[in-house]
């Protein structure tokens, strides 16, 4: 049997999918199988893998994955026919050859094990030899044939003509080609309409817009897909899918009659129209429906992931002493003082609002007392009027103000996480002292989160929460491989993404560290407990140690390459970290001359550029920026008016823009550029800072519509 254990085989079909060498896809299967991350191999194995990047990487990963699924499927279904006794050559060939799940449902449907069916009765009556004589179309006289069939249990001719109408429409609805033909139909077709149910217009008015509406499948967009299946779910909507119903009949009789030759042929007319209504369009709508919403899947869960990436990549403060602030009106503003790795010094409250003078005084002395570098500010309820009074104090030095978006934080300070991190304070604690990290290391703090509760997704509660989950979990692995990870701060839950890691090894790493010291270097690594060959591999060159003994420790040089950097500054007649601090001899180093089997220009060209800027930071300088003083409520909008704004969430119908009024605007896809677009994304990204228009403030519908058509 052909199965994709033929390396050969799996590593060709993969290459012409992708459009990739034989021996690009065949090396990263095997890195693959031999346990190698994504995030690894794209940046230490670029060599064996042609230099592809991780958006490649993961495209083979997942097809290969399909592949082997497939050839599982294959081979079950070739078991369950063959334990039936119906396997013949022909149908052997046609499953082993099929490259589709669908392809092979078709194949193994008439012999798929069934609950009772209409057919299946008839067959128990004896009616299959009626049915067969029927469907050969060469008889006429039909109703004398049908007497002869009469008995108990089918007493009348209509009856036994019935029946072997039952028989012939789980035929037709059982053969591979015409199930593929109404499939091609549907495909090209069909249209999905839908419409609200019998007084469900008050409860569902926000699905106003679908309350009648129709439109072809293949075009409909995700976002309106999504609503429409959850106007569904929630029971306002009624939804079908179907292409022309007479289309679909024609192509059905053309397979399957013979026009003249006999008096069966109406008897089998009338079963095409049956199987078609009863059997076949209800498989293939269904088949379509989970298609469409799968597709709508893929798409929404791309925006989120490309929302999540830019979210974690924003741009940190850094290591700095930090006053953080949580803003509220009649519960006070909870104030934390954080130190440059982000430990708790002190909590307080203040009441800017009714207690002015004290809360002035509390934030000063807070201030010079933890030599206070940096203030951020949640962008909730209070979070302008916190901005403002803030700015109005006197600190006798200078102090860059931030605000940072408040987005499931009050789930994080509920969370496990939390409560192990701050056994002794409350949520508002923990609230703020998150608000305060993910100022000065976003990605650090926001890996702490579901990332379905940070509020950068579209429908994200409506997509496959399993193909969400695994989506998001590869942007945050991909994300903290990219920037690396401090070996002696790091949590436990951010070291859990690195690559080689997880849950278990993260939490060995922080144990280790808190009964050892500080990492003084990444060979220690071999000594935590479970964290064996492969694993160190994987995750050495991802993790980074601060004022090492070997400078290398705390660059994504991977250890493994140490030699050649070694080599390096003996041939230059000077140390590694003379090598790494001074320019002049790493112009002078020629990555030719290093090359040898496993180590080639990619990757010492790699090795130069973190020479160049050991353990640099891929993420952007984080600038100050400030809302227009003019607006702080909804109320004080006007149509008109030009106004700065953070971009917070990117859909596939627009982007949503925070202007500082509690409240995002739309800035629609069409008022997204003066030009045509198809993907907002090509114009925006999340915590891009923009500048906007107010097109219309609707306060009763909580509306604010914006443009960047300036």
């Amino acid at each position: 049997m052909r199965t994709i254990n033929d390396q050969g085989s799996i590593s060709a079909r993969l290459a012409s999918l992708l459009n990739l060498s034989v021996r690009q896809v065949a090396n990263t299967i095997q890195l693959l199988d031999d346990g190698a991350t994504v995030p690894f191999i794209a940046r230490y194995r670029k060599e064996a893998t042609g230099q592809l990047d991780e958006v490649q990487i993961g495209a083979i990963k997942d097809h290969y994955q399909k592949l082997l699924d497939l050839d599982k499927r294959r081979e079950a279904i070739l078991k369950s026919i063959e334990d039936q006794g119906k396997l013949t050559n022909e149908l052997r060939q046609k499953i082993e050859s099929s490259d589709s799940i669908t392809e092979l449902e078709d194949l193994y449907l008439p012999f798929k094990p069934k609950r009772k069916t209409r057919a299946t009765i008839a067959i128990e009556k004896g009616l299959e030899p009626l049915a067969k004589l029927i469907f050969s179309q060469r008889e006429n006289t039909v109703e004398r044939k049908a007497a002869s069939f009469i008995n108990d249990q089918v007493p009348t001719v209509s009856e036994a003509l019935q029946g072997a109408r039952d028989i012939m429409a789980e035929w037709i609805s059982e053969d591979a080609d015409a199930r593929q033909r109404i499939r091609n139909l549907f495909e090209r077709e069909a249209i999905i309409k839908s419409t609200v149910k019998k007084d469900k217009e008050t409860a569902g008015i926000k699905y106003k817009d679908y309350f009648s509406f129709a439109e072809p499948l293949r075009r409909v967009p995700s976002h309106r897909l999504l609503a429409i299946r959850r106007g569904e779910a929630e029971g306002i909507l009624a939804v079908s899918i179907s292409p022309d119903e007479e289309a679909a009949l024609q192509r059905l009789d053309r397979q399957f009659l013979r026009y003249g030759s006999s008096e069966s042929t109406d008897q089998v007319a009338i079963a095409v129209k049956d199987s078609y209504k009863r059997l076949i369009k209800p498989s293939i709508e269904t088949e379509f429906d989970n298609l469409s919403k799968q597709k709508a899947d893929q798409e929404a869960i791309k925006i989120f992931a490309d929302n999540l990436r830019q979210l974690l990549l924003s741009p940190p403060l850094g290591q700095k002493r930090v006053l953080a602030i949580d803003p509220g009106f009649r519960t006070g503003c909870k104030v934390v003082c954080l130190d440059a790795q982000g430990n708790l010094l002190q909590n307080d409250v203040i009441y800017p609002d009714s207690l002015r003078d004290q809360a002035q005084q509390t934030l000063q002395k807070l201030v010079a007392h933890y030599q206070i570098e940096a203030i951020t500010i949640g962008n909730g309820t209070a979070g302008r009027e916190t901005e403002d009074f803030v700015r109005s104090l006197n600190f006798g030095r200078t102090i860059p103000l931030f605000m940072v978006s408040e987005q499931g934080a009050s789930i994080y300070s509920a969370s496990e996480i939390a409560r192990q991190e701050f056994p002794n304070q409350d949520v508002t604690v923990r609230g703020a002292v998150s608000i305060g990290r993910r100022l000065m290391d976003p990605l650090a703090e926001l890996v702490k989160i579901d990332p379905k509760s940070i509020g950068v997704g579209q429908y994200q509660h409506d997509v496959d929460q399993s193909e969400l989950k695994n989506s998001l979990d590869r942007v945050v692995e991909s994300c903290v491989n990219q920037v690396g990870v401090s070996l002696n701060t790091a949590s436990s839950h951010l070291l859990r993404y690195v690559s080689g890691l997880g849950p278990q090894l993260a939490q060995n790493i922080v144990e280790y560290r808190s009964q050892n010291g500080p990492f003084q270097s990444r060979d220690q690594l071999k000594k935590v407990a479970r964290l064996g060959a492969k694993a160190y591999e994987q995750c050495a060159g991802f993790l980074r140690i601060d004022q090492a003994k070997n400078p290398l420790d705390n660059s994504a040089v991977h250890p493994e390459s140490y030699p050649v950097v070694e080599r390096m500054a003996r041939d230059l007649k000077c140390t590694v970290t003379d090598l790494m601090k001074k320019n002049e001899l790493q112009k002078q180093i020629k990555p030719e001359l290093y090359v040898t089997e496993t180590v080639g220009l990619p990757t010492l060209r790699d090795i130069l550029a973190e020479l160049e800027k050991p353990g640099r930071d891929p993420r952007e300088s984080l600038a100050v920026f400030e809302y227009d003083e003019r607006v702080r409520k909804p109320e004080d909008l006007r149509e008109g008016m030009l106004l700065p704004g953070v971009v917070t969430n990117v859909t596939a119908f627009g982007a949503f823009v925070d202007i500082g009024v509690k409240q995002d605007g739309l800035v629609h896809i069409s008022q997204l550029a003066n030009q045509f677009i198809s993907d907002p994304r090509q114009v925006v990204s999340v915590h891009q800072k923009v500048q906007v228009k107010v097109l219309e403030v609707d306060l009763q519908r909580k509306r604010i519509a914006l443009t960047m058509k300036i």
